[in-house]
């Protein structure tokens, strides 16, 4: 398996880090894993907060448009 090796970590990030590993049960070197994961992985939404976050964005559109109005939409811009 490959190694990385960081340098000249700042102290407060070190800290955190550490706090972060002992609450979890982890080594340093486990909890620095378990961050670079869940910072390159993917992030997968449930289907209930995608509608949730399109129910709250429904509610700040004020009126509705008509198929004519979304379509102007779409077309513009195009030749």
């Amino acid at each position: 398996m490959p190694n990385i090796t960081v340098k000249n970590i700042p102290e407060p990030i070190y800290k955190k880090l550490k706090q972060q590993a002992q609450a979890q049960h982890r080594s340093m070197n486990s909890e620095i894993i378990a961050c670079l994961e869940r910072s390159v992985e993917p992030k997968r939404i449930s289907s209930d907060e995608i509608l949730r976050q399109a129910r709250i964005m429904r509610k700040k559109v004020k009126g509705s448009l008509s198929a004519e109005e979304i379509q102007d939409a779409i077309d513009q811009g195009r030749p």
